[in-house]
């Protein structure tokens, strides 16, 4: 694709609006024009990008006109008003909030593993972008499904606190900096974060399931086109800066060799496996922080299953889990290649 785009990025001065600036820089994403838009309290801010300044603006009617492709990276209410307009003024709404994930209507897109839905021709649109964690796991599983097949997926997350953003980043290392306080103040998680794991992410339902454990056991089910198959999800906070960690238990539908499934695993895009246990060598959440691929290690069977195997999936979720996801969304629509 020779033409340089028309972007917009709602929710510019946030983390993961942040991270989709920096990854335009990284990528050479080719665009002409470049809107950013925050808060009205943001307007007027300058942000550096390939080689220029771009003028922070506010939302208002009529701010879309003439753009090809909105990234949103900002609440749902925010979404659901402004993600439509977007799409009337003729450009593509790439979403990053959970306003539309479960819509039938929208696609919720992970490009390895169902961007067959962004085909030729697609028109300006509303399309999600999943949960962090959610995406991380998908990566993972989608060559074990199209190799083995799934019978049935649980999976434990230990999540990472730019996962609730530079509020939560903020609080952890405000926390580490005053680690004597026996008492420390906790205005965004429900207890002290530091030395700490907190199972809860988001609100309860009357199941005793917490709101991410939901999207991740609605969206894994939606995204990989399978919609009977049995997921289970635990969700925990702990003290970690950056990446989500998940232990991940799959039951197959074939028998397979740990040899067959870790090469399918390493065949399989955006995947790196690292796994020499006797090393020590498996992925964690500091050394894959500010990495794109999902990382893998650690795979082993269960001794009294056959068909179920243990497995550990590290990702950066404001990368891949977020920013990253959304321009490679962008980067299947327009045909974007790079050169080398």
């Amino acid at each position: 694709m020779a033409k340089k785009l028309k972007v917009g990025v709602v929710g510019a001065t946030g983390m993961v609006g942040q991270t989709f600036m920096n990854i335009m820089e990284e990528r050479k994403f080719p665009f002409s024009e470049l809107r950013p838009f925050a808060s009205e309290t943001s307007a007027g801010k300058q942000i550096h990008v390939q080689g220029q300044d771009w003028t922070v603006q506010a939302l208002k009617p009529g701010c879309f006109a003439g753009l090809d492709l909105v990234f949103f990276s900002s609440g749902d209410d925010i979404s659901k008003e402004w993600a439509p307009e977007a799409v009337r003024s003729g450009a593509f709404a790439v979403d990053n909030s959970a306003a539309f994930r479960m819509d039938s209507s929208k696609h919720l897109i992970v490009p390895e593993v169902n961007s067959h839905l962004l085909g030729a021709g697609s028109t300006p649109q509303v399309i999600a972008n999943p949960n962090c964690s959610t995406i991380q796991l998908v990566v993972a599983l989608k060559p074990l499904a199209e190799k083995f097949g799934l019978e049935e997926v649980r999976v434990a997350s230990y999540q990472a606190v730019s996962g609730a953003g530079i509020a939560g980043y903020d609080e952890l290392l405000a926390q580490t900096a005053d680690f004597q306080n026996t008492e420390p103040l906790s205005a965004v998680f429900p207890h002290p974060i530091l030395f700490n794991a907190i199972p809860q992410i988001g609100s309860f339902n009357s199941e005793g399931f917490c709101s991410e454990e939901v999207k991740i056991m609605q969206e894994t089910r939606k995204i990989l086109n399978l919609p009977q198959l049995k997921v289970s999800a635990f969700t925990v906070r702990i003290p970690a800066l950056n990446a989500h960690s998940e232990a991940v238990w799959v039951t197959l539908q074939k028998e397979a060799s740990r040899e067959q499934i870790l090469r399918a695993l390493a065949a399989a895009p955006g995947i790196v496996v690292q796994d020499e246990v006797g090393r020590s060598i498996y992925p964690t959440a500091r050394n894959v922080s500010g990495a794109d691929p999902v990382y893998v290690g650690r795979v082993h069977r269960d001794p009294e299953n056959p068909y179920l195997w243990l497995m550990w999936v590290v990702s950066d979720n404001i990368r891949k889990g977020a920013a990253l996801n959304g321009m490679q969304i962008a980067e299947h629509i327009f045909d974007i290649k790079y050169q080398a």
